[in-house]
């Protein structure tokens, strides 16, 4: 065996791995913690302070208007002055969009 050969035959082997793993990412769900920033950063105004924030790590199934969802559940703490309100959200996990947020309680 010629160690060129091997060489080469590995690298191309990484390289399709690599590949097929980038193009399956794509594909795949949008990281919990992503979904988390893109709704702290929409809730969090000037003069307001986002104080807690938590996140299910595991999808779990939603339908909506007849519509099945794989989504993240959530909610943050916001606090404005010396007033503190809580939120809760549903995030779709295949696109990271933001299904529904209310306030808690």
């Amino acid at each position: 065996m010629n160690w060129k050969t091997f060489i080469t035959g590995a690298a191309a082997g990484f390289a399709a791995g690599y590949v097929v793993k980038e193009l399956s990412n794509k594909k795949g769900m949008v990281s919990p913690e992503k979904v988390l920033t893109t709704i702290k950063t929409t809730l969090g105004d000037e003069g307001t302070n986002i104080r807690g924030s938590w996140i299910m790590m595991k999808p779990e199934k939603y339908t909506r208007n007849y519509l099945d969802y794989d989504v993240y559940k959530g909610g943050l703490t916001k606090v404005d002055g010396h007033e503190s309100s809580q939120f809760e959200f549903i995030a779709d996990a295949n696109t990271g969009t933001i299904l529904d947020i209310y306030q808690a309680g």
